[in-house]
């Protein structure tokens, strides 16, 4: 007879064959077993309202019974071809509809993929080498997504700081930071370097962090002057702001935009979309050998993740989806803003609605050195105590969806309350 595996069980044998225990991606002393809804247990059967959410792309849930529908549909069919496929072909159609800046599109199977191609895609477009991004940004796994991701070690911009062993001396040449939503620097390092740069990638939220008044635009005009392409990273922000994205919410277009998670629907899928003269160097017959971008990958486009993609996508077409998406979100602001102050913790709520996270400081946060100077301490005993308290979320975001009931809210509003009181005796 089978032997009842524990979490603890689990856990051991991860680090028998895990480097670090895990996946890499968020905390190994929890191994998920099951999601449904708004919900996700883990394998000792404990039960969590889940902010997390596969870091984004469950917006509709776990299991949302027409998403599954669709891709039970679709495998007897065929699980991928390495050939176009009638979904694939269809959901492109569809993104290029929704998002301002999509003329043309290329799938990959990852965010990062697509935003390490989107920065090589600005440098065939250009023909310059320099990429600009934002201290703080999170653009993927890619050498230079890697610059200046996270640095605990603070430099004078725009030297940029690698955060990873392995990571060629090269790459820290051709990468330059900036301080995000400083418009003064930006347009003072334009104007002296602005002609050397081949794009720029910036999260238009970057991780939690709103663009102020003006800086995306102010980005968007100096891009314009020095011939600069310019890269949405929206692999978050893609149609959960908006379904036209953070571009359609802010009213800023790019040139390009990375899109991923929701895009697939809880399946790997992810793209880069933008103008058609630029997107054309992944056209060899139209832009040379000399120009062209080479692009594939295995499981690009594949239809299972096409269709959950086109299913998803046409869920969040129906009135009323994105509102509510906002008022479960502004609800649960509401809460830590209550609790919290009740409790007379410093803090601060960062985001948008449907992405956001609170911040135990007095200070305004405007870039990433704001977000560091932040009190961790707090910040680790505010999330273990939600974390008893039946709330699964990540260290530094909170991602709604639309299978919230009003029972999660409630939920959600007592371990917030709980966490706040908690706080009160940590100095």
């Amino acid at each position: 007879m089978n032997r009842i595996h524990t979490q603890a069980d689990w856990i051991d044998r991860a680090r028998a064959v895990l480097p670090a225990g895990g996946f890499g991606n968020f905390d190994p002393g929890i191994i998920i077993r099951d999601g449904k809804g708004s919900r996700v247990w883990d394998e000792d059967g404990n039960e969590y309202i889940d902010y997390l959410i596969g870091s984004g792309p469950m917006l509709l849930g776990h299991g949302n019974e027409e998403v599954q529908e669709a891709v039970f549909e679709q495998i007897p069919r065929g699980m991928t071809f390495f050939a176009n496929n009638a979904a694939g072909i269809e959901l492109a159609e569809e993104i290029c509809r929704a998002v301002p800046c999509g003329e043309q599109l290329r799938y990959v199977s990852t965010g990062g993929e697509a935003d390490m191609y989107a920065m090589r895609l600005a440098r065939a477009y250009t023909g310059r080498d320099k990429i600009l991004k934002f201290e703080g940004g999170y653009h993927g796994m890619s050498a230079e997504a890697q610059m200046s991701l996270a640095p605990s070690r603070l430099v004078n911009f725009p030297q940029a700081v690698p955060d990873s062993a392995g990571i060629p001396e090269a790459v820290r040449n051709e990468v330059w930071a900036a301080p995000f939503n400083d418009i003064e620097f930006l347009r003072s390092f334009m104007s002296e370097h602005g002609g050397q740069i081949a794009g720029v990638i910036v999260e238009p939220l970057q991780r939690t962090v709103p663009p102020g008044p003006g800086f995306l635009e102010a980005l968007r005009e100096a891009c314009e002057r020095y011939g600069i392409v310019l890269i949405f990273d929206e692999i978050v922000t893609g149609f959960r702001f908006a379904y036209g994205g953070a571009q359609e919410l802010y009213g800023v277009t790019p040139d390009v935009c990375t899109l991923g998670k929701v895009i697939g629907g809880g399946f790997p899928l992810a793209a880069i979309t933008g103008k058609a003269d630029i997107m054309a160097h992944f056209d060899k017959d139209k832009v040379g050998a000399d120009k062209w971008l080479m692009q594939m990958g295995t499981l690009s486009g594949n239809p299972v993740a096409a269709v959950a993609g086109l299913k998803t996508l046409e869920i969040l077409r129906r009135p009323g989806t994105y509102e509510k998406l906002r008022e479960n979100g502004t609800a649960i602001m509401a809460m830590l803003e209550k609790h919290l102050g009740e409790a007379g913790i410093a803090h601060r709520i960062v985001g948008d609605p449907t992405l956001f996270d609170v911040l135990f400081t007095e200070k305004q946060v405007r870039d990433y050195r704001d977000v560091l100077s932040a009190d961790g301490v707090k910040n680790a005993v505010f999330n273990k105590v939600l974390r008893e308290h039946g709330i699964f979320k990540s260290p530094g975001k909170l991602y709604p969806s639309l299978a919230l009931t009003q029972e999660d809210l409630q939920q959600t509003g007592e371990a917030i309350a709980a966490a706040a009181t908690a706080l009160q005796s940590v100095q």
